[in-house]
């Protein structure tokens, strides 16, 4: 498995040769200097850390700085880890770029992004419950999540509130993986990946791109 980080630039469309419209999200991916090698001896596990996109220098924290400086690089906004297996038998060292040509043989890909946050919101919006009846006497409970903590809901267990209960509260902003996403095109010169339907998050938030576990 390979891994990059990037951000969603938004989504277009794109045309095959017998003229087939394809929906398409645009990544900005990469190049990502691996921040350090982690290894079993020193680490207790086998990964790279990979940093995307640069920190203004007014807001670095030394601890950050300090531990760009030792791959030769400045302190990066995005941070992730890529686990190694033993399988791997590359030699990385830190500096070193990942970029979207590592993708050149890869076909689909795991897209790992935020959800995008959408507040408080009822249960309709969030569980999609049903809602009341329009109609025959409802009055001003159209939207209502209905009785919360009923005896006969859970027999023997009281009227308490349930553990789990369906309630309204906040939604979005969660960590989604979309899977076995059709990998385009690639553009090396601008590092683009251009993959197949849409991806979490909303425009310029950022994703991890991964080569698909299910074909890898």
């Amino acid at each position: 498995m390979i891994m990059i980080l990037g951000k969603k630039v938004g989504m277009t469309q794109v045309y095959d040769e017998a003229g087939k419209m394809t929906p398409v999200t645009v990544i900005q991916a990469g190049p990502c200097p691996i921040l350090q090698v982690k290894t079993v001896k020193s680490d207790g596990y086998r990964a790279l850390q990979l940093g995307f996109e640069e920190v203004k220098a007014s807001r670095v924290r030394k601890p950050d700085e300090g531990h760009a400086k030792k791959a030769n690089t400045g302190a990066k906004r995005f941070v992730r880890e890529w686990r190694l297996t033993e399988k791997d038998q590359a030699e990385y060292n830190p500096g070193d770029m990942v970029a979207v040509s590592l993708f050149a043989e890869v076909k689909f890909v795991d897209v790992i992004g935020i959800s995008k946050g959408k507040g408080f919101q009822g249960v309709m919006k969030r569980h999609n419950f049903g809602g009341f009846p329009f109609s025959h006497g409802t009055e001003r409970k159209h939207r209502a999540p209905g009785s919360l903590s009923g005896h006969a809901s859970d027999r023997g267990h009281g009227g308490n509130l349930k553990k789990g209960k369906r309630m309204a509260g906040h939604m979005g902003m969660d960590r989604v993986t979309v899977k076995n996403h059709k990998l385009v095109s690639i553009d090396t010169d601008k590092n683009l990946l251009v993959i197949k339907g849409p991806v979490p998050g909303p425009t310029g938030s950022y994703v991890v791109v991964r080569s698909a576990k299910s074909h890898s």
